[in-house]
């Protein structure tokens, strides 16, 4: 792969430019943002060498979709329309059921390889990409069959060499497990934010008393609402599933709380511990 056109040169776009580049040093990243000043701002840091519009993806051998999965889902069949029968699009979305339906019945569907690397920061824009960041996370590799052998062989070796681990799942699948396993810990964090956020205007000190484990906590609350909020919107269902779960959770420590059943109390934590076991070996 020579041309490769990165739509989206934020977080997950320039740390997977960066990557490929650095295994591919004679690969050329072409960039391509609605924001003049994005692409600006990625060619001072190196994370493309070139700009580039949408018209130029005739000459593009990978396309790397990195936006907002609503724009991901308007985008992606006009970006099919415009690449060579050779040439190949992934996406990097968070949700893959409506991104997969949008393009099910298009001429180069084949041309299409639907994944979701899982990796991030809360942070985000171009300043935000960092090297290794893909290193030992592992890439959702959705309806894999619908695409052309050679094109996915390619495109998993290129995922493969900067340190992923590829696994395969149908969409409805994946969007139902993420949103337990991540969209639920964003929307915790906004609402934990939120509650200290209002509570600080009546008492000044609290964020005196803020330690590490409230920061780490409410990490999440600086991911942009730019890319979370149609995130919720397309798993709207799966995450209102979780919610009501998390919810009835929450209710019954109240409860236990109320009753003064501390020793309840240590039994739910101390059987929640064991999440430590099922996290082993995730950096």
């Amino acid at each position: 792969m020579k041309n490769i056109y990165a739509i989206g040169v934020g977080l997950i776009g320039g740390s997977l430019a960066i990557d490929i580049k650095k295994n591919n040093p004679d690969v050329i990243i072409h960039g391509i943002s609605r924001k003049d000043t994005t692409l600006n701002t990625a060619l001072e840091l190196g994370l493309i060498d070139k700009k580039a519009t949408l018209d130029d993806l005739g000459n593009a051998d990978l396309v790397i979709v990195s936006i907002p999965v609503d724009a991901t889902v308007k985008l992606l069949p006009t970006i099919l329309d415009k690449i060579s029968d050779t040439g190949l699009v992934v996406d990097a979305g968070s949700t893959k059921e409506d991104i997969c339906k949008a393009v099910e019945n298009h001429p180069k569907r084949r041309n299409f390889l639907a994944m979701h690397p899982i990796a991030g920061t809360e942070h985000s824009g171009p300043t935000a990409a960092i090297e290794g960041l893909f290193k030992g996370k592992t890439n959702i590799v959705c309806e894999v069959e619908k695409t052309t052998f050679k094109l996915q062989e390619k495109a998993l070796k290129l995922f493969t060499d900067i340190g992923m681990r590829i696994r395969y799942m149908n969409p409805v699948d994946h969007d139902k497990h993420i949103a337990y396993m991540s969209h639920l810990s964003h929307i915790s964090s906004f609402m934990l934010g939120k509650t200290v956020i209002d509570k600080e205007r009546n008492e000044r000190d609290i964020f005196d008393m803020a330690g590490s484990g409230f920061a780490s906590t409410v990490r999440l609350a600086k991911s942009s609402p730019e890319m979370w909020t149609p995130i919720f919107k397309q798993n709207k269902t799966n995450v209102i599933e979780t919610l009501e779960e998390y919810i009835i959770n929450l209710t019954h420590f109240k409860e236990l709380m109320k009753q003064d059943d501390f020793d309840a109390i240590y039994e739910e934590m101390a059987s929640t511990n064991h999440i430590k076991d099922i996290l082993n070996g995730i950096s």
